[in-house]
C-alpha cells in the first residue's frame, strides 16, 4: 500500500492517505486493541510535548565553600592542606545543599518572589504548574524539589544550584537568592557556634580568674601567716650559713691536732680552741635544725609547702592566661567572615527554555509505550494459545 501511495501524484497524496488510514490502518488498530490504545496514547503525548507543554527557563550557579582561616602550622604541607580543608569544605557543602532544598528556604523564596503564585500560573500547562493556589506545605515542597535542585559534584567538589522558571528573570531571581542565602546561612550558623564558644569561656574566665586570685591570697597569708616572704631565699641562706660554719669547724679542728702533738692538754691555748669549737658546733647544730628536723616544723618543710602553694598560684595563672587568649580568639572569630562562598559561575540568565526536551520526551515516550505495548501484546497471545 505504501508503494501505491508513492506512486500516486502529489496533488491526490492527502486524500490517498486519509483512505488509507480509514480503510487499513484503522480496521487493524481495532483489531489489535493494545497496539492501538498504545498508538493513541503516543499520539496524545507527542501532542502535549510538541504542542502543550509550557517553556520551563534553567538557571545555573556553581559554589564552593571556603574557610577563610589558614592551616598554619611547622608541619603543613600539601597533603595535611588536604586533609585538613577538603573534608571540612564537603561537609559544609553537603549542610548548605540540604539548607538549600529546605522547608525554611522554600518559605524565604515564597517569602520574597511569591513562588506560590509564579507555578500556579493559569496560563501554563495544567500538567506542569502547581493544581492549588495555597496547597499545604508538603505539597508544595515537593513541588519546589521538582523545580529546583542543588547537587554536590564529587569530582571537582562544587555546588551546583539549578532553579527551574516559566520566565527567565524568574528563574534568575530564584538562583540568585539561593546563593545569596547560602552564604548568609553558612555565617549564621558559623558566628552561632563561634558565640556560643565565646559565652562559655566567658564563664570559664571568670571561674579561672577567681581560682587565680584564691590562690595568690593562699600564698600571701601563708608568708604573713610564718613570717617569711620567700622560705627558699631563708633555707638557701641557712645552708650557706650551714656550710660556712662547718668549714669552720674543720679548720679549728685541724689547729688543735697541730696543737695537740707539743702542747699538754691543760694549756690555755687550747682550751680556748676547744671552746671555740664547741661554740661552733653548738651554732652548726641549731642552724641544722632550722633545716631540717624528727619534729617536721623545721625550714624544709616550709619550702616544700611554699613552693607547693606558689605552683598552685602559677597553674592557676597559666591557665587564666590561656582562656583570656582563647577569649579573645573566640570574640574575633565570632565578629568576622568565618566560611566564604566562592561563586564560580554566578546565576545565569537564560534565553533559551531548556525544559521540556519536546522532541526527546515524545520519542522516549513513544518508545516505551511501543515497548510495553508489544510485551502485553506477546503476553496475550501466550494466554490465548494456552486457552485455545
Amino acid at each position: 500500500m505504501i508503494e501505491k501511495l508513492k506512486r500516486q501524484p502529489l496533488a491526490r497524496l492527502p486524500l490517498r492517505v486519509l483512505a488509507w488510514v480509514r480503510h487499513e490502518m484503522a480496521p487493524t488498530l481495532l483489531r489489535h486493541r493494545i497496539i492501538g490504545a498504545a498508538v493513541v496514547v503516543s499520539l496524545l503525548s507527542a501532542v502535549y510535548w510538541l504542542a502543550i507543554a509550557s517553556d520551563r527557563f534553567v538557571s545555573e550557579a556553581r559554589v564552593i565553600i571556603q574557610r577563610t582561616d589558614l592551616v598554619g602550622g611547622p608541619s603543613m604541607d600539601f597533603s595535611s592542606l588536604l586533609a585538613g580543608m577538603g573534608n571540612g569544605s564537603r561537609a559544609d557543602q553537603l549542610l548548605l545543599r540540604d539548607h538549600l532544598l529546605s522547608v525554611d528556604m522554600l518559605k524565604k523564596l515564597d517569602s520574597a518572589l511569591d513562588l506560590r503564585a509564579h507555578y500556579h500560573d493559569p496560563a501554563r500547562d495544567p500538567l506542569s504548574r502547581m493544581w492549588s493556589h495555597d496547597p499545604g506545605i508538603e505539597r508544595f515542597h515537593r513541588h519546589y524539589l521538582s523545580r529546583v535542585s542543588v547537587e554536590f559534584d564529587e569530582y571537582a567538589g562544587v555546588l551546583v544550584i539549578k532553579a527551574e522558571g516559566y520566565d527567565a528573570r524568574m528563574a534568575h531571581a530564584i538562583t540568585t537568592l539561593l546563593v545569596q542565602e547560602g552564604e548568609l546561612f553558612m555565617n549564621r550558623m558559623a558566628h552561632g557556634l563561634a558565640q556560643a564558644q565565646v559565652t562559655f569561656l566567658e564563664q570559664q574566665l571568670s571561674q579561672m580568674g577567681a581560682r587565680a586570685l584564691r590562690a595568690r591570697q593562699a600564698v600571701l597569708a601563708y608568708q604573713n601567716e610564718k613570717g617569711l616572704v620567700s622560705p627558699q631565699a631563708t633555707a638557701e641562706n641557712i645552708a650557706a650559713i650551714v656550710a660556712s660554719l662547718t668549714a669552720q669547724r674543720a679548720e679549728l679542728e685541724a689547729r688543735r691536732g697541730a696543737l695537740r702533738a707539743y702542747l699538754v692538754p691543760d694549756h690555755p691555748d687550747l682550751v680556748l680552741l676547744e671552746q671555740r669549737i664547741a661554740a661552733v658546733t653548738a651554732q652548726l647544730t641549731q642552724e641544722q635544725a632550722k633545716l631540717a628536723a624528727p619534729g617536721g616544723k623545721a625550714l624544709n618543710r616550709l619550702v616544700e609547702e611554699f613552693q607547693r602553694l606558689e605552683a598552685e598560684a602559677g597553674f592557676a595563672q597559666d591557665v587564666y592566661k590561656t582562656a583570656l587568649v582563647a577569649l579573645e580568639k573566640g570574640r574575633i572569630e565570632a565578629t568576622r567572615t568565618i566560611k566564604k562562598m566562592s561563586v564560580l559561575q554566578a546565576p545565569t540568565l537564560p534565553e533559551y527554555p531548556l525544559v521540556p526536551r519536546r522532541f526527546y520526551n515524545a520519542l522516549v515516550f513513544l518508545l516505551v509505550t511501543m515497548l510495553l505495548a508489544g510485551v502485553a501484546h506477546l503476553l496475550a497471545a501466550i494466554v490465548r494459545d494456552h486457552t485455545d
